[in-house]
């Protein structure tokens, strides 16, 4: 079976495409409109191109096949920007953000790929007394899709991070079925299982390209780790000695609640404070990096340690400033569940190809 061609919209860094990439299909092109997000997708995923195209615009599909050619389109993937669906943002029916689905039915309407996946955080399927995720499966039901919709746990594909996340699965000529997990709370990745082998930069803050001073100790350590003699963006927080002594009173797994009365006033929602524990999966990456904590360390995670919670390999480098680099990661679909997906949907295009020859 020849590579199955890929376009993935919206990508950000391209976490989705990267998952793709290792199950081993090839990406044709990804589009976005952060150019510190596109420089770091066009030197990590083979070659692929990355071009900022206006979604907005009626033609971009124009645009798009200009860019590849006689390529056939056999998947489209993306992530639409959640602002408007988040739980941490406005909820506003009318956010033009909210509509950007339609670039990828557009999209979808005009390759006609053999699948489609659309990702998007949990809350879009119930906002709006859940019209947008009815409106995404009749759209591309009316295709001639059988669309699948569900909510994915990160950790129950071997990321270390209670991460969550709303798929689309779209196929032409089957019922997508989601992938089992491969992992339960038992035997989840744990952050110290993914970064306890990382430099802990208590002398200093580190520099880019380090060489590692240590061993891996775990199977993911070493998975992370595979094809790569350096450590890229692990370069610490220069906090203030008043951040680093509140972030010391804070308990491994604990939050702002553990601190004492008129400590850490300043923050005091939800995540505020919070320290990761090295015997359990981080909380969800997020694109800021103020308010979660190394489980151990008094500052807080560096890119390269939030990277390989969200299962980025050592060898994918960040480019931009540390606030764009943070942002590309936070944003970014975990690359292990990506793959979990990838492989699931091969499977199915697999089967019909073989149909397909069977009937010739």
């Amino acid at each position: 079976m020849k590579k199955l061609n890929v376009i993935d919209m919206f990508c950000g860094c391209g976490g989705l495409s990267l998952g793709f990439i290792q199950s081993g299909y090839n990406v044709l092109l990804g589009i976005d409109k952060e150019e510190s997000a596109l420089v770091t997708f066009r030197e990590s995923h083979n070659g692929a191109k990355g071009m900022n195209i206006d979604l907005f615009d009626d033609n971009f599909v124009n645009e798009i096949e200009n860019a590849i050619g006689d390529e056939t389109v056999d998947v489209i993937v993306g992530g639409p920007p959640c602002q408007g669906f988040s739980l941490t943002g406005p909820r506003d029916e009318n956010d033009e953000r909210n509509k950007l689905y339609l670039s990828v039915y557009k999209a979808v309407k005009h390759f006609e790929p053999k699948a489609f996946l659309i990702e998007n955080v949990p809350g879009m399927a119930t906002m709006y007394k859940g019209k947008t995720k009815e409106h995404i499966i009749k759209l591309f039901t009316d295709l001639g899709y059988n669309v699948n919709f569900d909510i994915l746990l990160a950790a129950d594909y071997g990321v270390p991070q209670m991460r969550r996340r709303a798929f689309f699965v779209g196929l032409k000529n089957d019922m997508f079925e989601f992938p089992e997990r491969t992992h339960t709370p038992e035997n989840y990745i744990t952050c110290g299982d993914a970064i306890s082998d990382l430099p802990t930069l208590e002398s200093d803050l580190g520099s880019e390209d380090v060489e590692y001073s240590s061993i891996p100790t775990t199977d993911y350590q070493k998975l992370m780790r595979r094809n790569c003699n350096v450590i890229h963006n692990h370069i610490g927080t220069n906090h203030t000695e008043h951040v680093k002594n509140v972030i010391s009173q804070v308990p491994e797994g604990g939050n702002h609640k553990d601190l004492p009365p008129g400590v850490g006033d300043s923050r005091k929602f939800n995540e505020a404070w919070t320290r990761y524990h090295s015997k359990k999966p981080s909380k969800t990456i997020d694109t800021g990096h103020r308010n979660h904590f190394h489980y151990k360390f008094n500052r807080v995670p560096t890119i390269r340690e939030n990277a390989r919670l969200q299962s980025f390999p050592d060898n994918f480098k960040f480019y931009g400033t540390k606030t764009q680099q943070n942002r590309q990661v936070g944003n970014a679909v975990p690359p292990l569940l990506a793959q979990a997906l990838a492989d699931q949907i091969k499977k199915y295009l697999m089967m019909e190809e073989l149909s397909e020859r069977k009937t010739v």
